[in-house]
């Protein structure tokens, strides 16, 4: 899989731009901040429907414009597919697949794999929880697209439950407040119902979690030793102390469901108390270990580096077993790394599909990886 061209429209800082671009190795070279991860970011909204870099659609619209456009053309197996999505902030986004409109913007996942490492991925092992479970939740969605159904179904439901829960947090403050009866039965009457429903929906997502770090987790151990050559070895783990059992083991789907609806029941006094929900696969983790220490707090800004390199590089070698081979992006990434992880970087990717590399200075990107050039300036990009 290669994106052979990319058209944007009042995306970021580019009132109008386009690039044709190559299978194998990219280069995209420019100065800080005239719009290189711009690009890619772009490329990145195609294939998650989301930005690496913001939480929001507002900032990937041009300031004064009301909408931006993306439109990429992905070729896989000698067939070529355009894919555009128009960007609307506060509003539905819409989408469409070679030129005809599709139902949600959800559908058109899959037609683009891509894996970026960015200098923002150091959060993955320095960050909140938060940016882990992201990253697995991604990768599931890449892997099988129907994963993005599943999420928005649980993160609806878990909304709905937490809003249901904050009211009757709400209402038993005034009432302890006004002195009257510590009561919030009408508020919660259909509670039981809702833990149904985050059960359900949360067995599935975490089912898919679980099955996922199981397959992941001997990718990121060998991606960890080639890029630091060896030095330590590196484990992940699923971690849910909000719902797992104590015996340390689940089964299938219907065993981790019943397994959160007795966290639900055993939590319900606590979560009343603080308004919140306390239990599912929005409080899980992925354990991070270097060795016997944890990543976060213990590594080094080297070790760091390499291992959120390794869950990347881990992540496009499990798509490209796949069969369907991921595009890869490297952005500002060499620029970060020494002198010898450049170079076992560079041998690791050099034969993938597609390699789009961002730097400032070129002189940082190894030789097996200088392909087609790219000159990037204000709102301006050309074949070097």
């Amino acid at each position: 899989m290669y994106v052979r061209r990319v058209e944007l429209t009042d995306f970021r800082s580019y009132p109008q731009a386009f690039i044709d671009l190559e299978s194998g190795p990219s280069v995209l070279i420019g100065p800080n901040g005239v719009g290189k991860t711009n690009l890619v970011e772009a490329l990145g909204y195609v294939a998650t429907l989301a930005s690496h870099r913001v939480s929001t659609d507002a900032p990937l619209v041009r300031v004064g414009a009301t909408r931006a456009i993306v439109r990429c053309a992905i070729v896989h197996e000698a067939r070529e597919l355009l894919v555009e999505l128009e960007i609307v902030p506060g509003r539905a986004n819409r989408a469409r697949l070679g030129r005809s409109p599709v139902t949600r913007p959800r559908d058109i996942l899959g037609a683009l794999r891509m894996v970026m490492f960015a200098p923002e991925d150091l959060a993955l092992v320095r960050g909140d929880p938060a940016e882990r479970r992201r990253y697995l939740d991604d990768l599931l969605v890449a892997r099988q697209p129907r994963y993005a159904g599943v999420r928005a179904d649980y993160e609806r439901v878990l909304k709905q439950r937490n809003a249901l829960l904050r009211t009757a947090y709400l209402t038993r403050k005034v009432n302890r407040r006004r002195g009257g009866v510590d009561s919030t039965e009408s508020d919660l009457a259909t509670l039981d119902v809702w833990d149904h429903h985050l059960a359900r929906h949360g067995a599935e997502l975490a089912d898919g979690r679980l099955a996922l770090c199981a397959a992941l987790g001997p990718h990121v151990a060998k991606a960890y030793a080639a890029v630091s050559a060896g030095k330590g070895e590196a484990r992940l783990a699923y971690e849910a102390r909000s719902w797992f059992p104590e015996s340390g083991a689940v089964g299938g789907r219907d065993e981790i469901e019943q397994a959160l609806l007795g966290a639900l029941q055993a939590a319900r006094a606590a979560e009343i108390e603080r308004g919140v929900t306390l239990v599912g696969p929005h409080r899980d983790d992925l354990a991070l270990t270097l060795g016997e220490l944890p990543v976060k707090g213990y590594a080094s800004h080297g070790e760091s580096w390499s291992y959120a390199l390794g869950m990347r590089l881990a992540a496009f070698e499990l798509l490209r077993a796949d069969r369907i081979e991921p595009v890869l992006v490297l952005d500002d990434v060499f620029a970060e790394l020494d002198a010898g992880r450049r170079e076992r970087l560079a041998a690791l990717v050099a034969n993938a599909d597609q390699v789009l590399v961002t730097c400032a200075v070129p002189e940082d990107v190894p030789p097996s990886l200088a392909g087609a050039r790219y000159l990037v300036g204000e709102g301006q990009v050309s074949r070097g």
